[in-house]
């Protein structure tokens, strides 16, 4: 059983907020939703409600920066006025951490700290709380590498927990885990895709109770499952190394695999158009690469083939890589970032060259869309948001922390890593793994 600590602010319940409400097609249905950042990639989205669009230039501006409890890869979410993060602590990542802090000024509001059940030791070589959690009107939903799965109140009582490992036997994984959840209006995925028998789980969010079961990719992967509209339904998407799969998130039938891919084991599939998928690929350690990289990286289209389901390149990239990050797309062009910190933007109808820059550094974060601009989050802490068109143009950047900066923990090498930022109309909260920083865009 885990054990649970929890730490509140005495000033938690002080302040007051303005809630913007607007209508998005968001998961399984059309749903009010408040403004906020609910999941990974904000469910494909990318970008947030009333993002402001962007003139000339812009100004960059820290507003806060506070210290987290331990130390995290995920990426933060928000509901309302609160930011939610994970991370864990300790020599061999004894405990794992849920915290919520207020939006507007960084202070915490609660903290719950989890005993891991299945400890490891903390190296450069294994993920550190990387799966994002998913958040909505009844609360955050939270995965650890140790098999914890938990979901906690928004006034940070525990709903329900479960222990993975007990359930379903250990991970077996060289490197961890960093798949996040996916989730709908009633049920979150999670994806463990280990050595043997890997699997996907739909978890009932009230409940906690499994909704089914089914069989993962078979392949190596820690990329996140994805829901996408095809027709009047949707599927949900597991990309692991040479495989893609879609499956039915109502009952977790498999419908199709496609098996035409490589080098797509962390860029997620990334919703463009109607059963069309955006897919980032790279040709990494332990990949293959078929002599043309680029190839791998394109639109994948989802359809029905007499009666039954199909999936195969609508168009391939000519140049263009990925890297750890997704491709995006925007106002009809598509981004991708390689290893090497090129960006390439190609058309988002044909995958013809539009152009391609070599930026300020490599990204391990994906760009966020900024209405009619894109920030750029860097892994040595700088931002720059770029204007949309055919070529480069930078609007602005911001230097998040300086060169020969250290963590409070014990992060990666080469100094502090920029793991994610979102958007919360124009405020970009960005997380290094033992920070949360706030940029105000003016």
């Amino acid at each position: 059983m885990c054990t649970v600590y929890l730490s509140i602010s005495p000033r938690s319940q002080l302040g007051t907020f303005i809630v913007g409400l607007f209508v998005v097609f968001f998961s399984s249905s059309l749903v009010v939703a408040e403004t906020g950042w609910f999941s990974f990639q904000n469910g494909g989205l990318n970008t947030s409600a009333k993002a402001m669009e962007v003139k000339q230039t812009i100004q960059l501006e820290k507003k806060w920066a506070i210290e987290l409890e331990g130390y995290g890869q995920s990426s933060p979410v928000v509901w309302r006025n609160t930011i939610y993060t994970t991370a864990v602590r300790g020599d061999n990542k004894e405990n794992c951490i849920v915290a919520a802090h207020d939006l507007v000024s960084g202070k915490k509001k609660w903290s719950l700290t989890f005993k891991n059940p299945a400890p490891r030791e903390s190296t450069y070589y294994v993920s550190k709380a990387a799966p994002t959690p998913v958040v909505d009107s009844h609360g955050i939903v939270s995965l650890f590498e140790g098999g914890l799965l938990v979901s906690v109140s928004h006034d940070g009582k525990v709903t329900w927990r479960r222990d993975l490992l007990d359930e379903f036997g250990e991970l077996n994984s060289n490197h961890g885990l960093s798949s996040s959840l996916e989730h709908n209006d009633e049920s979150v995925f999670v994806w463990i895709e280990r050595k043997e028998s890997p699997y996907i789980i739909s978890v009932n969010k009230k409940s906690g109770k499994d909704n089914w079961k089914a069989s993962g990719v078979g392949g190596t992967s820690w990329a996140t499952p994805r829901l996408l509209n095809v027709g009047e339904s949707q599927h949900l998407l597991l990309s692991g190394s040479g495989h893609i799969i879609g499956l039915d998130p109502a009952t977790g039938k498999r419908l199709w695999d496609f098996t035409g891919i490589d080098g797509n084991t962390v860029p997620t599939p990334m919703p463009l158009r109607d059963g069309e998928f955006l897919i980032g690929a790279t040709t990494g350690r332990g990949e293959g690469g078929g002599g043309n990289p680029a190839a791998f990286n394109g639109v994948i289209k989802v359809g029905l083939v007499g009666e039954r389901w199909s999936a195969d390149y609508f168009w391939r990239c000519e140049k263009a890589t990925s890297s750890f990050g997704s491709p995006v797309v925007m106002n009809g062009l598509a981004y991708f970032v390689n290893r090497s910190g090129v960006l390439f933007v190609v058309d988002a109808n044909t995958g013809h060259d539009v152009y391609s820059q070599r930026l300020v550094s490599s990204m391990w974060a994906t760009p966020v869309k900024l209405g009619n601009a894109l920030i750029l989050p860097f892994k040595n802490g700088t931002l720059q948001v770029i204007a949309e068109g055919n070529e480069f143009n930078s609007l602005g950047e911001i230097k998040l922390w300086e060169d020969g900066a250290t963590e409070g923990q014990r992060g990666s090498f080469g100094g502090p890593v920029l793991y994610a930022i979102i958007l919360i109309e124009d405020e970009i909260i960005a997380r290094r793994g033992d920070q949360l920083i706030n940029i105000q865009i003016k």
